[in-house]
């Protein structure tokens, strides 16, 4: 074998372990957020007792509060992330089976059982992320965040889509047994993970440390600030389509088997531009291409555009556009973390950008239902335009150097290296 293709050996085998692992908390999560709530509808469980499912995402907005733990714990000796991601998801699993034992009717049951999981699903996010923020090179970060992209959209096909179709043909007990087994597989990428030996931090990690870097503040009014108008427009971009007199069968395309392409398309185009064109400019340009699609949405609720056509195309240029922003920005959130603290950094950047766009999603409704929905829009194409402006000022004033990755405590490290 020659020397080039023994050094692209542990480059592959990080991308097929991080693909893996993102494979691994994306099966439970969506048989959770996308099987389990029509099962439950059909079995005859209220709207509003369904809507309770939505405490689900607590844990996703705020791991952030416990990710310095999973930066100071070490499960085992010999594997720190890699023993986080053992145990977590043995314990995904262990939720999975718990359910067999209770009906999709008996909606307490569910909720603490699916609570419980998306605790473990939420740790373990913690704990993948701060692998790949170590360990992936600055060329690389891209498209190991493509990875995740592209993982997250089989996740989608496995614990959804597969988990109605086992659920329609063999029923409750056979689909989650199935699904179950499936989540053991992944377990395989932990036993892959290669960590370094246990070295002790230069400081304890804490959000404190993390907010006492000048470039790790930066780069979180990046994240409060770029994607705040996203939440306005997709919690109501449904409910326009309908009132706009969109078929419900488009609808669904749209926000289904296309939003699973955009997955995978968007996150390998978003590496590529990446790589290309450098942090900056993506996230400009993708702003930009944003809050065109918003502007195509105000203008057709205003009633300057009409048919049909121009909202297919800013619906699903909209869903393609969010996919390539996660990219660049986790990329860019990757960009500061630190070799003592990375999942606590980046954790923090993530939740940050997260909060942000759940509360623009709460407001929304609001906002159309005072205001309708052109002012909604005008108000979002608005937000969307500043943001990118914003962004584009505090990335300029960030110095280069500090976030460049060789910066001291900042390095990325080979898997294995201490």
């Amino acid at each position: 074998m020659s020397a080039a293709n023994e050094a692209k050996r542990p480059r592959l085998r990080l991308f097929a372990v991080l693909a893996g692992l993102y494979v691994a908390q994306a099966i439970p999560s969506y048989l959770l957020a996308a099987a389990v709530p029509p099962i439950m509808r059909e079995a005859g469980v209220s709207r509003s007792a369904i809507g309770y499912f939505s405490i689900l995402f607590l844990p996703l907005v705020l791991k952030f509060l416990w990710a310095p733990w999973v930066d100071r714990v070490r499960p085992f000796a010999r594997a720190h992330r890699a023993g986080w991601v053992v145990l977590t998801q043995l314990g995904v699993v262990g939720c999975i089976l718990a359910l067999t034992a209770v009906s999709p009717s008996e909606v307490t049951a569910v909720l603490g059982i699916g609570f419980t999981a998306a605790l473990f699903v939420s740790t373990q996010d913690i704990a993948t992320d701060g692998y790949a923020a170590k360990y992936l090179a600055p060329e690389d970060r891209a498209l190991g965040n493509a990875i995740q992209g592209g993982s997250i959209a089989f996740g989608v096909l496995v614990g959804g889509t597969l988990g109605l179709v086992l659920y329609h043909r063999f029923g409750w007990q056979t689909m989650l047994l199935t699904i179950a087994a499936i989540s053991l597989l992944p377990l395989m990428a932990a036993f892959g993970m290669r960590e370094g030996p246990s070295v002790v931090a230069a400081t304890r990690p804490s959000l404190r440390t993390f907010l006492r870097r000048p470039e790790a503040r930066g780069i979180l009014w990046v994240a409060l600030t770029y994607r705040a108008s996203e939440g306005l427009v997709k919690a109501m971009e449904g409910p326009y389509l309908v009132d706009a007199g969109v078929p419900l069968d488009m609808i669904g395309f749209i926000s289904g088997a296309s939003a699973a392409t955009a997955g995978v398309a968007g996150s390998a185009l978003a590496a590529w531009l990446v790589r290309r064109a450098g942090l900056s400019s993506t996230l400009g340009l993708l702003g930009g291409l944003r809050t065109l699609c918003f502007l195509l949405f105000t203008l057709h609720a205003a009633g300057i555009l009409f048919g049909y056509w121009p909202l297919y195309g800013a619906a699903a240029f909209q869903t393609l556009i969010r996919y390539m922003e996660i990219v660049a920005l986790y990329s860019l959130f990757m960009s500061v973390t630190s070799s003592d603290q990375p999942g606590t950094d980046f954790t923090t950047l993530a939740c940050a950008q997260l909060i942000v766009y759940l509360v623009g999603s709460l407001v929304s409704g609001r906002i159309a239902d005072a205001l309708g929905y052109s002012t909604l829009f005008g108000i979002a194409a608005a937000l969307s335009g500043g943001a990118v402006l914003a962004t584009l000022a505090l990335l300029r004033r960030v110095d280069a150097g500090l976030l460049s990755p060789h910066r001291a405590g900042m390095r990325p490290e080979t898997p294995g290296q201490g």
